[in-house]
């Protein structure tokens, strides 16, 4: 995809994914390159935040998920991630009211509570302050990765079958499902990875299965409404097959009469 265009690319809104789900890579460089500390990367990458946060609503997306935190993220110099902690915080705090005026629901995934009790409060709060808004979706990728995801999901799953809440031979991926963090949400439709790099790093593995993915040279400070429009308009050019042929998911022509 081409780095930022000055107007964003027109998008068929009919074809919009209606879950977009993005990690966002290259705070680090970005503020190598500008020969500034990296956590002015993270900054900028907080503004970016909210800039595509409004951007995908405003395409017509329903959900949008950001990889926010890893699990491998913890192995990070402690004063970065001590600061990446304390951005979220202030981010959360300064977030609130904007949420609630633009009826933005805020949703988690990942281990949580092995985030500071501060950030663990106001994750919490604006939860419970915007749960019943129903037309736009923010899940907040946090201390997540999938293979710890699928770790969690087969422990709560064998302590089910335990207590006899499930049966050990309906080992179906609908039953399974039920246990991950993402069980009440939907698969993500679009996948972006900015930066360049061409790997998902652990993320949404197992609900990413049949998602369209577009990885973007663009660093994600600088990632903007144009780059985000050009990927779901490169989504909206795909045809996505689910393993059936294309005559398969073709409509049938209508009868003459």
């Amino acid at each position: 995809m081409p780095p930022s265009a000055a107007r964003p690319a027109p998008v068929d809104r009919e074809k919009v994914p209606a879950h977009v789900a993005i990690i966002m890579d290259g705070n680090g460089r970005w503020a190598r390159q500008r020969g500034l500390p990296r956590i002015e990367g993270h900054r900028r990458g907080v503004e970016t935040v909210r800039t595509v946060t409004n951007a995908a609503r405003e395409l017509g997306v329903r959900m949008l998920t950001l990889y926010a935190f890893s699990v491998e993220n913890w192995k990070r110099p402690q004063d970065e991630v001590g600061a990446l902690m304390g951005l979220l915080e202030f981010y959360l705090k300064k977030e609130l009211k904007t949420f609630v005026k633009d009826r933005v629901r805020l949703r988690t995934i990942g281990r949580i509570e092995d985030l500071p009790a501060g950030v663990q409060k106001h994750l919490r709060h604006t939860i419970a302050e915007t749960a019943h808004f129903t037309d736009y979706t923010l899940v907040l990728a946090l201390n997540y990765g999938s293979r710890t995801e699928v770790v969690d999901a087969a422990r709560a799953y064998a302590a089910a079958v335990a207590a006899g809440k499930e049966k050990l031979n309906d080992g179906s991926w609908t039953t399974f499902n039920r246990y991950l963090s993402t069980a009440d949400l939907p698969d993500p439709d679009l996948i972006i990875r900015t930066s360049g790099e061409t790997r998902l790093s652990n993320f949404l593995l197992l609900q990413g299965a049949y998602a369209e993915l577009v990885f973007t040279p663009v660093l994600w400070p600088d990632f903007t409404k144009a780059d985000l429009a050009e990927a779901c308009a490169e989504y909206a050019r795909r045809e996505r097959r689910y393993g059936l042929t294309s005559e398969q998911i073709k409509p049938a022509p209508a009868a003459s009469s």
